[in-house]
């Protein structure tokens, strides 16, 4: 007799699915809030696995920029700001993977002048 092995054949619904196993893991992309309040847009973005020293970020226009290395694995994020903000006054904190930032918004020149003038009416 000859030695040769038979396949078992299982029920279709004890079956694993084709795919099972095979596809490639794919990491959850970083999520990010955006907020504002009367003066500021607040961003909020989970980089978890990042370190604070390799996180980027840029700020032209109404534009960030977002970006951060890892060993092995890399992250960009470009984002449109609601409003024009000044770069230069920015408030950043990074605790626990959860980057905050904090932009302080820029004023219109129509915005300024009806401040203006409700001070010099409050004046008279």
């Amino acid at each position: 007799m000859e030695n040769y092995k038979t396949a078992r054949v299982y029920p279709k619904k004890y079956r694993l699915p084709k795919r099972f196993g095979k596809g490639k893991y794919k990491e959850p992309k970083p999520l990010i809030d955006m907020f504002q309040d009367k003066g500021w847009v607040t961003i909020v973005a989970e980089v978890a696995g990042f370190n604070q020293e390799t996180v980027k970020i840029s700020v032209k226009d109404q534009k960030l920029t977002l970006s951060a290395k890892a060993k092995d694995r890399r992250y960009y994020k470009s984002l449109n700001l609601p409003k024009v903000v000044i770069p230069t006054v920015a408030h950043t904190t990074f605790k626990n993977g959860v980057l905050e930032i904090k932009l302080k918004k820029a004023m219109n020149a129509k915005e300024q002048t009806i401040k203006q003038q409700a001070r010099y009416n409050d004046a008279t």
